[in-house]
């Protein structure tokens, strides 16, 4: 067996990412416990390389309740031949495979959220190691970062949508622009940085990052995934990676820009209770406006309470569990964002 491994990092892969061909195998992360002493994590993993081109590394189990880009990422694996691509594709359909094998947004281990974990750290807890080697083996190769989430199983997005980190100038703004309408899926939302998560890794060590929402619910819908598919390949053809039969025409909508500006587009429960949305997916809201009821039925003479957007916008992603405690999130909008028109 051939294996790599990053200095100072306990991960060792079993698939050898400088070469040629389809390989795939495991990332091991060694994890020493009553039942397995001598034990390891298996996480996923596969390289396809062909020659010279750009690296692509495609994610998804970023959250372990999201399943729409597992679903891709493993149809990725299985259907592309290497004579298909020219440059790279690393692909990790289980990237925080404990939370994914539990079907949990965080990892069971060690509670870890490896959207909030980067840039990791190499002596922490599994998720902290996880996310060490994601930043500093698998995207410190990548010339592009396409991380697949959905709303897994507390939100629910309006459709299919994609994220990305404000560009820093303009000609970052004019890639970032032709890569979002490549993949073409129906919303674009713009956001300022967050350094813990994975875009952000991809930043730093010089890589672009698109970040899909894909439905949610903790279900699969087979049109939204239909779509995500179409958008993916396009993009991975309009970026020179990728050739061949599963290239689509076209992508598979013309997209919209919207921003997400911060704390105003989301609305929290203030009080335990159960949750009564008052508006749909997709609705325009006012500031000022009902969003929610939260009802006491363990206090049957007390009256619910309402909870009220604090600005315009477009509602983009919902609660799904109607179960809320204080601090949990029930809407988020985002609205146009003309600097893209």
């Amino acid at each position: 067996m051939n294996s790599t491994r990053i200095p100072g990092n306990p991960i060792r892969s079993e698939v050898d990412f400088d070469a040629q061909g389809k390989h795939a195998g495991y990332l091991r992360l060694p994890h020493s416990v009553h039942r397995s002493a001598y034990g390891w994590l298996p996480i996923p993993v596969a390289s396809i390389r062909n020659g010279n081109g750009p690296v692509v590394l495609v994610m998804a189990g970023n959250h372990g309740d999201e399943y729409e880009g597992q679903i891709l990422v493993s149809e990725l694996i299985r259907q592309i031949d290497a004579a298909d691509v020219s440059g790279q594709l690393i692909l990790l359909p289980m990237a925080n495979a404990p939370a994914a094998e539990a079907g949990l947004r965080t990892s069971p281990l060690d509670d870890g959220n490896l959207n909030r974990a980067f840039p990791g750290d190499p002596s922490g807890s599994p998720t902290q190691v996880i996310a060490h080697y994601i930043e500093h083996e698998l995207l410190a190769r990548a010339d592009f970062l396409l991380d697949l989430h959905s709303g897994g199983s507390s939100l629910l997005y309006h459709g299919n949508n994609m994220l990305a980190i404000d560009p820093r100038d303009e000609d970052e703004r004019r890639q970032l622009t032709q890569a979002l309408q490549a993949f073409g899926l129906p919303n674009a939302f713009l956001h300022a940085e967050n350094p813990v998560h994975a875009a952000s890794a991809a930043r730093r060590q010089g890589a672009l990052s698109i970040t899909a929402e894909i439905g949610g619910g903790g279900s699969v819908n087979p049109p939204l995934l239909i779509e995500a598919r179409q958008g993916l390949l396009h993009f991975l053809a309009h970026i020179g990676v990728l050739r061949g039969p599963l290239v689509p025409d076209a992508p598979p909508a013309a997209t919209r820009f919207l921003r997400v500006a911060g704390a105003r587009h989301y609305v929290y429960a203030y009080d335990s209770g159960i949750y009564e949305p008052l508006v749909e997916l997709g609705q325009r809201v006012s500031a000022g406006q009902p969003a929610a009821r939260i009802h006491f039925p363990d206090t049957p003479l007390k009256e619910p309470v309402t909870c009220h957007f604090a600005s315009d916008g477009e509602v983009v992603c919902k609660r799904v569990p109607a179960l809320v405690k204080r601090g949990d999130c029930l809407f988020h909008l985002a609205d146009e964002d003309r600097s893209f028109t």
